[in-house]
């Protein structure tokens, strides 16, 4: 334990995707070092698998609501009250720096330095997805967001086309810092390999292209597999056509099926980051991704790309890897060895090197238009 770090961090997460993930596993690496965390959760009640990794972590607190989210339907009388919710609760546990995972928050009136990570955003997503700006029912939500990233002391993504994103989408004009996530290789281990496709995620989300993979399906010589909740957060469920569906997995068993699969495929239109290609990367699968920015950044020459829309793109990278087990392999391990630049070590590095910053007064203020710092292990991860 570095008694160097020893601090405390009000931490906001919610508990429908990708950021309760990345918010166990950061709270996890920042106990280690002897840093508290204090964590608020909103979107939806924590499961019982959610509640019982919080409380296998000695160094972390956890505060539940169930306030719906700024990208959900009606949010605003929910986010006005987190917003209240989340003063009260820095006046009692007196942080030394709020980190916030949502943007609203971020025009809050908090005692301490805050950093606001923007993990994904409803505008960037709906460009990528239907192809168009968002419509004027968003525009209060752009407001919202607009302010967060002014009001907060520093702003960071997980990748730098994140980033971006905000400048081009909200007019974010501050330095931001790329702060890429990070997996424990722990937890995810290659096992004997199964000739299995498999994809995870949010399946109920245009953004994860499930109808190119129910396309393909039928004409590969590999079955597919799909984990993930089919059922949105509003209500309306997904049906799934033409692959095997694995319901919603807890970690444990999505880490086994991610061990057993030969190849992970995950052709998004929109993934900021693309955390469980991690996972599947640590876990020895090939990897056939969504030919985006963002998954180009991260994974550079360690993956196949197709377009999101060219499914006959889609098919042919799987059944090249299918038929060709040496350029499987070769695949894998290359993927496995770029995952070691998003290591759970990595990335809490990053982020105490930030919060540091942040509680010395290092950042406020910087206007630099469009530029940015990355703030990782390896500096620049380039391809």
């Amino acid at each position: 334990m570095d008694a160097e770090s020893k601090f405390h961090v009000l931490m906001t997460a919610d508990t429908v995707g990708g950021v309760w993930t990345h918010a166990i596993e950061l709270a996890e690496g920042l106990g280690r070092r002897g840093v508290c965390v204090t964590l608020a959760t909103m979107g939806a009640p924590l499961s019982d698998a959610q509640r019982a990794q919080a409380a296998a972590l000695p160094l972390l607190r956890t505060f539940e609501s169930a306030a719906r989210l700024e990208w959900m339907a009606d949010p605003w009388p929910d986010v006005r009250q987190a917003g209240e919710w989340l003063l009260r609760l820095e006046q009692a546990v007196k942080p030394d720096l709020v980190h916030l995972n949502q943007f609203s928050f971020g025009s809050l009136p908090f005692r301490a330095p805050t950093l606001l990570v923007a993990h994904s955003c409803v505008l960037s997503w709906w460009e990528a997805v239907h192809g168009e700006p968002a419509p004027p029912q968003w525009d209060r939500y752009r407001r919202a967001v607009a302010r967060g990233l002014h009001g907060a002391t520093l702003v960071a993504a997980p990748t730098a086309t994140m980033l971006a994103a905000l400048h081009r989408h909200y007019g974010h004009d501050r330095r931001g810092v790329v702060l890429y996530n990070g997996r424990s290789g722990r937890r995810f281990a290659p096992q004997p390999k199964d000739p299995l496709i498999l994809s995870a995620g949010r399946l109920w989300d245009a953004a994860k292209n499930l109808d190119a993979l129910e396309a393909i399906a039928p004409r590969l010589p590999w079955p597919v597999a799909v984990a993930g909740r089919t059922q949105a957060p509003a209500g309306e469920d997904r049906s799934v056509r033409g692959v095997q569906a694995l319901g919603e997995l807890a970690p444990p068993e999505l880490a086994r099926w991610l061990g057993r699969a030969a190849i992970y495929a995950a052709p998004a239109r929109y993934e900021p980051f693309g955390q469980t290609a991690l996972e599947a990367a640590l876990s020895g699968c090939a990897l056939v991704l969504g030919d985006i920015p963002s998954l180009r950044e991260v994974w550079g020459p360690a993956a196949l790309f197709a377009p999101p829309e060219d499914h006959e793109a889609l098919r042919a990278a799987l059944a090249l890897l299918i038929a060709d087990d040496a350029l499987r392999e070769r695949m894998a391990n290359e993927a496995r060895a770029r995952a070691q630049r998003y290591t759970a070590r990595r990335m809490v590095d990053a982020y105490l090197a930030v919060y540091r910053r942040l509680m010395h007064g290092a950042t406020r203020g910087a206007r630099a238009g469009s530029s940015l710092t990355l703030v990782s292990p390896e500096a620049a991860c380039t391809s």
